[in-house]
This record gives structure tokens, C-alpha cells and sequence, in this order.
């Protein structure tokens, strides 16, 4: 698996993400569409970006009974979705399902469930307000587990969990948002550079703002993407 940047095309709508999706191209790997695009536009834009020729990650964080989500896979694997996130909270049951809903509708391509194991918004003191008593790095260690169990493909997580899913779950493709070019206050709670996550063995980094809200998306593509490539080939 090549490493490097998917692109999370937050953005107000269809025409725009397909516009900065075409001016990034040659700098990534990927792109994601996340919620806003999904309830918007819907899952015909991952079409309009599977023609770019890049793989779509359908960030659609499914969590319901099983076989809603089985449904809901298979109509974004029949759209050409190459990844979908499905929450590991769901539990094993379900993600089962969503493995089997995608594998139909993406028939003989390629595709896989990404199991989201606890979101970069949080850290211990937030999951404590939620009741539950457990540091992110054992929960994502469980979840993580879960997710090899369910036949998933891969694992959303922080890049400071990265080393845990590795430990527990060397098969499973690592994916991770909350990756900044330099350190900074937003709103994800635990973040990383680029070169930090790929030095902790990440395979996708997960890259909106940085780029999207960049004065130039694809010298900024270009930059992060050069950042990667120097932490992949240092001794």
C-alpha cells in the first residue's frame, strides 16, 4: 500500500469539492467525502471523483442494526466507494454486515470497511464525561481488535494510537485524521505532523483544512506530500 494523503473534501458543495479534488490530484492518494457531502450532493459525488481516478473514501461513520448498514454499504460500494467507515462501537455484528454489504455492491473492485474507533475530538477527560472510564489508547487497543475480528480492512484512529494498533492488530490498514502540518489548536484533540504519523507506521493520513483552506490546495498538497515522502525513505 503506497502512503500517503487523502484529501477530506469538507467543503460547501459538490462543484467545489470536485474543483479542489481535480487542482490536489497529482499530490495525493485519495479522496475523502465526509458527512456534509454525503447528506448534500449524496453519494453521486463519489462517482463524479471516482473519474479522477483515485480511490473515494465515503466517510459515512455508519452505526445502526445491522442490516441498515448492510444497505447502506452496498449503495455506497455500488457508487464505486473504495473505503466506508463504519463506527467499531457498532459492535462486531454490524460490521460484519457492513463488510458484506460493501463486498456486494462493489462487486469485483476493490473495497473495504474502516473501522472508527474513537474520534480525534476526544481525549480521556471528554470519553470520562460520556462514562467511559478508559484511556483512548485501551479502547482503540479493543476496538481495534473488534474490527480485525469483523473482517475489516482498516482502523480510523489518532496518530498517538497508531503503536497500539499496530501491537494488536498488525494486519489491519491505519488510517488517521488529525494530522497538521505544524502544531495547532483546533478542534481535534490529538494531533500530529505528517512526518510524525508516517515515522508511527500510518498508511493514510487523513488531510482537510491544511490543504482545502490553503491559500494555493496544491502547493500545500505538494509540501505535505514532500514531508511524507522524506519520513518514508529516512533511515
Amino acid at each position: 500500500m503506497v502512503k500517503g494523503v487523502v484529501v477530506a473534501l469538507d467543503l460547501p458543495n459538490a462543484e467545489t469539492a470536485v474543483s479542489l479534488a481535480e487542482q490536489v490530484a497529482d499530490h495525493v492518494v485519495g479522496f475523502k467525502i465526509g458527512l456534509g457531502l454525503l447528506y448534500g450532493p449524496g453519494p453521486v459525488l463519489i462517482s463524479a471523483l471516482v473519474g479522477l481516478g483515485k480511490p473515494v473514501f465515503a466517510d459515512a461513520k455508519l452505526n445502526d442494526i445491522p442490516s441498515q448498514v448492510e444497505a447502506a454499504a452496498r449503495r455506497l460500494g455500488e457508487h464505486g466507494a473504495r473505503w466506508v467507515t463504519a463506527h467499531v462501537n457498532g459492535g462486531e455484528a454490524m460490521l460484519e454486515a457492513a463488510v458484506s454489504g460493501l463486498r456486494q455492491g462493489a462487486g469485483a473492485a476493490s473495497a473495504g470497511i474502516l473501522g472508527v474507533t474513537v474520534l480525534t475530538s476526544h481525549d480521556e477527560a471528554s470519553l470520562a464525561r460520556i462514562g467511559i472510564d478508559r484511556s483512548p489508547g485501551k479502547l482503540v487497543a479493543r476496538m481495534a481488535r473488534v474490527a480485525a475480528a469483523a473482517g475489516c480492512e482498516g482502523v480510523v484512529s489518532s496518530p498517538r494510537e497508531l503503536n497500539v494498533v499496530s501491537e494488536v492488530a498488525p494486519g489491519l490498514l491505519r488510517v488517521t485524521p488529525g494530522i497538521r502540518p505544524t502544531e495547532r489548536d483546533d478542534d481535534q484533540a490529538r494531533t500530529m505532523t505528517p512526518a510524525e504519523a508516517i515515522t508511527r507506521g500510518a498508511d493514510l493520513l487523513v488531510i482537510g483544512r491544511p490543504i482545502t483552506a490553503a491559500r494555493s490546495p496544491a502547493a500545500a498538497a505538494a509540501a505535505i506530500a514532500e514531508q511524507i515522502h522524506r519520513a518514508g525513505t529516512r533511515d
